[in-house]
């Protein structure tokens, strides 16, 4: 019986949650992967790329409630999504008309983009701060639990109950539908394939008569799909602030590279495996440890690795780590 309340209890606080925050790590890498497999520079500006589409997704959310339009159980924002993917389209395709386009016919060298993309992501975070404000903004709605622990209580007879929140179960449901499209989209249709083509050889790929201005639009539509996406489920499932999503970047960039930079399935075994690290080292293990162990050396601290305030540390250190000794990625990516 010890046994299963330290399994509820591990599930609870390490097992869920870091499988939903995983999946939102997961679409946000796949966004960087991206644009660095066919763009060829890192994109400083995704995060608040996520933020913009968050954002418009909030303020959408905000007039269908004040409309009195609602899904019953599940979030009004998932109403909202398809209108902030366009928005964050207009806004990518604008960005990139208006800026990269003009360093890529310069033929300009990756660490210029970068810089660039660096600038584009104060505008766009202070555009964001601007429109919505610096404060967190709450737009969840619908039922909370999808499981209760109370009732899981009552059905387990465990003293220890299960909570697993609407948005979680949401999370992971989105995340799985839209990577199982874009591999789709990647693999199956005429033009994913010539995306992977021109991200395998550009030279080859223009002598085949592919367009390179069609592959690129249609690379950032998708990278702002996925950016939103991973921006409002992260939103529903934490809150919305601005700067948040500004420092969600080094995970983000961490899940990218330790997948292998460029590699879309190496993306989402990365995001994952920085989730569950970061979970797990700052997660203070006292509770399960006092199910399992034997009553006298029952632990009397918090048995805690580092404190939530270090979880972006833990990202750091994994990035510095896979760079140091591996810096292709487990999935074996472009070298950076």
């Amino acid at each position: 019986m010890d046994f299963l309340n330290a399994l509820v209890a591990l599930s609870n606080f390490v097992l869920v949650p870091a499988i939903a925050y995983g999946s939102q790590l997961a679409l946000g890498a796949l966004g960087v992967t991206l644009i660095y497999g066919i763009l060829r520079f890192s994109n400083f500006a995704h995060g608040d790329t996520m933020a913009f589409g968050a954002m418009i997704a909030v303020m959408v959310t905000w007039a269908l409630q004040a409309a009195g339009v609602s899904l019953g159980p599940l979030p009004t924002a998932l109403l909202a999504l398809p209108f902030a993917i366009l928005g964050c389209i207009v806004l990518v395709l604008v960005t990139d008309r208006l800026v990269y386009r003009f360093y890529r016919e310069q033929k300009a060298k990756p660490v210029i983009l970068v810089i660039v993309s660096m600038g584009v992501m104060f505008i766009m975070n202070g555009l964001v701060r601007f429109i919505i404000g610096p404060d967190d903004q709450r737009f969840s709605d619908g039922a909370r639990f999808l499981i209760k622990a109370r009732d899981f209580k009552a059905w387990s007879g465990l003293s220890e109950g299960l909570a697993i929140r609407t948005s979680q179960v949401i999370t992971v449901v989105v995340a799985v539908i839209a990577v199982a499209a874009l591999f789709w989209f990647l693999n199956k249709t005429r033009t994913g394939k010539s995306m992977r083509a021109y991200s395998d050889n550009e030279d080859l790929a223009l002598l085949s008569g592919i367009n390179p201005e069609r592959v690129v639009m249609i690379t950032w539509i998708i990278v702002a799909a996925l950016a939103t996406t991973a921006g409002v489920l992260y939103g529903l499932d934490k809150s919305f602030k601005p700067f948040v999503y500004f420092q969600l970047l080094l995970p983000i960039f961490a899940s990218a590279i330790v997948g292998g930079l460029g590699n879309p399935l190496g993306a989402i075994a990365g995001g994952f495996i920085i989730a569950f690290s970061e979970v797990t080292i700052t997660y203070a293990w006292k509770k399960v440890l006092t199910y399992l162990a034997p009553e006298n050396l029952e632990p009397s601290g918090l048995v805690q690795f580092l404190s939530t305030d270090y979880k972006f540390a833990v990202s750091f250190a994994i990035l510095l780590i896979v760079l140091l000794f591996k810096p292709t990625g487990l999935f074996k990516g472009k070298v950076i």
